[in-house]
């Protein structure tokens, strides 16, 4: 078999479970909807936790996708071999119909008689029990009749591990799951590049080693449990997720231990490699990061990310100074917006089908002014290392020397993106004593305990929150849509949402301020709605029928082919997942407690809904 491309593997995947009865979902951006708790959609998953809980999806109980993915946690560890922040995630999904034995055997198959890979490269893990949760034993006893079939031993192919490796929630193990979300063992399937195993990881090799040799290209979550207040209770259905990243099966058919040396990103490396005069031997964690950033980022912009200093545009932001900050280091002169022009072009061509052609420019703008920003954000650090340099020295003049604390690194970190280890290159050069790496390590623990503290109430675990406040206020927006199309007109448009246990949120194009009066006219209808009791009920059908009969959603949205359709009453008709109250009464009260014009001819709604009054 000839090597297969990263788009030959997707359309390969799709077909193979499409063919199995599965339909193909849309993509969700990577700016959720409607879920508060969490910056970005971090995997397959994540869009469809209400219908691992219960709801009932448009398109049945059988599901396929490739989902693109962003982990902000990962920053950090982006420079290694397998690390990334963008990644796209292929997902096959059974909500209550096929189990373990479908799931594994067909993974299997797609492995080794669709894109080839070589059984005798592939290890198994299986969840070893935990607490009151049983050892997944019906895992184990599949995988041994495939493994025998290849006339490969079980014992040395399939590892047990405990919940920290083979449990899967969105919060971790089964201890940190938060009461009413949804989780499950899982079992993992990883290729072996053959690699010499480092004994610095331990003195035997594994699949779960961290020494490389190993990569996990696959994981079968087996979504059966819910936790409660004393453990956890079987969910309504025994459900099936499964990730498996693009990015490693690629590396698996290329045999590229490394995930940078891959078709998906080795022609931003020669770029670098060209513009720069190095090799990527010579930096190659700088090369990693400015590869994998630089992407991420343009597919944030492509979302509708802006840089900012709050929540999604303050990791974008982070994305393009961390990138423009390894391009220093490789050469100070390198790393301005010609540079990264060359790099975004590339990531285009690999990546063709996923970017608006009519929003390139535009984009750009976004990117490279940001960029522009921070290398002169990177001279003003400069002059002032300069200043900490020149004040205050002691000792003799022959033998001055400064000391810079811990919190002067850690304020030129983070007012001027300067890293622990340029503070140190400029130090050396100016004889200034630089603390050791652990207190400034120290001083940004503290930061970022303090920064967890003050969003904790916000990411709680990452699980979508749907308390019986929020469910109230996604039927509210509904009420509140068609309100506003009646006061302003059926040009007003909802463009996006976020609903919390303390308010909902709601974008919608209007050009223009709500005047008093209209404000008070949008309340009063919505209030007459709610008084009204009216009866909340959904329907699945085509997409050609939902627009014939005039549902309404987000303008900019996609969808099924078989769409759900939310009324309430005989008032609001609207494209929606849910999940809603049963009848409009359980609202009580809605008041608009603000607006504000967010730009680009769009106006946001602050309101409240319930007994707030």
């Amino acid at each position: 078999m000839s090597m297969l491309k990263a788009s030959e593997i997707i359309e390969k995947y799709i077909k193979f479970f499409e063919e199995k009865g599965h339909k193909r979902i849309v993509n969700s951006p990577l700016i959720p909807q409607n879920d508060p708790t969490t910056l970005f959609i971090s995997s397959g998953m994540q869009p469809l936790i209400q219908y691992f809980l219960g709801e009932e999806h448009s398109a049945g109980k059988r599901l396929v996708n490739v989902q693109n993915c962003f982990r902000a946690a990962d920053i950090e560890e982006v420079g290694d071999n397998r690390h990334t922040t963008f990644f796209r995630m292929l997902g096959n999904w059974s909500l209550g119909d096929y189990f373990k034995k479908e799931q594994i055997g067909w993974y299997w198959e797609f492995l080794t008689k669709v894109i080839g890979l070589s059984p005798e490269k592939l290890y198994i893990s299986v969840f070893e029990g935990y607490d009151n949760i049983s050892r997944d034993s019906e895992s184990e006893k599949i995988w041994t009749e495939i493994l025998e079939k290849e006339n490969l031993d079980p014992k040395d192919r399939i590892y047990f591990y405990g919940a920290d490796k083979n449990w899967w929630s969105r919060s971790g193990t089964p201890k940190d799951m938060l009461i009413g979300e949804p989780g499950g063992p899982d079992s993992e399937v990883f290729f072996d590049f053959g690699t010499t195993h480092d004994k610095k990881f331990g003195k035997n090799c594994h699949p779960n080693c961290q020494c490389g040799r190993f990569l996990e290209i696959g994981n079968s979550v087996f979504m059966e449990c819910q936790k409660i207040e004393d453990g956890f209770k079987p969910l309504p259905n025994k459900n099936v997720d499964f990730g498996g990243g693009l990015e490693r099966l690629l590396a698996a058919i290329e045999n590229k231990s490394d995930i940078f040396q891959t078709s998906l990103f080795i022609p931003m490396i020669r770029i670098i490699e060209s513009q720069t005069g190095k090799n990527y031997e010579e930096s190659p964690r700088e090369m990693r990061v400015i590869a994998d950033h630089l992407k991420a980022a343009m597919f944030l912009v492509e979302d509708g990310v802006t840089p900012g200093n709050k929540t999604q545009g303050y990791v974008l932001r982070r994305l393009l100074r961390r990138a423009a900050l390894k391009a220093h280091q490789i050469d100070n002169n390198y790393g301005d917006s010609k540079n990264f022009r060359a790099l975004f072009d590339s990531i285009v061509e690999i990546y063709s089908a996923d970017f608006n052609k009519d929003k390139l420019e535009s984009n750009w703008d976004v990117i490279s002014v940001e960029i522009r920003k921070f290398r002169a954000t990177l001279v003003r650090g400069l002059k002032e290392f300069e200043k900490y340099a020149t004040s205050g020295e002691v000792g003799k003049p022959e033998t001055t020397v400064k000391e810079l604390s811990p919190k002067d690194i850690f304020t030129l970190y983070e007012s001027y993106g300067f890293p622990y280890e340029l503070s140190k290159e400029e130090g050396e050069k100016r004889n200034i004593i630089i603390p050791p790496r652990e207190e400034f390590d120290l001083e940004l623990r503290e930061h970022q305990a303090l920064s967890r503290s003050s969003s904790a109430g916000m990411f709680k675990g990452g699980l979508a929150d749907h308390s019986d406040q929020t469910i109230m206020g996604h039927t509210a927006t509904h009420l509140l849509h068609q309100a506003l199309r009646d006061v302003l007109g059926n040009k007003v448009f909802q463009t996006g949402s976020n609903i919390t246990s303390e308010r909902i949120r709601f974008d919608f194009f209007y050009d223009k301020k709500l005047t008093d009066e209209e404000i008070l006219e949008v309340e009063k209808i919505v209030n007459e709605k709610i008084e009204k009791n009216l009866y909340v009920h959904f329907e699945i059908m085509p997409l050609k029928k939902a627009k014939e009969i005039g549902a309404i959603g987000l303008f900019d949205e996609k969808y099924e082919d078989k769409v759900k359709v939310y009324f309430v009453g005989d008032y609001s008709v609207e494209f929606c997942g849910g999940p809603h109250v049963k009848f409009t009464g359980k609202l009580k009260r809605f008041k608009i407690i603000k607006q504000e014009n967010i730009g680009h001819g769009q106006r946001r709604i602050y309101a409240k809904v319930g007994t707030f009054l």
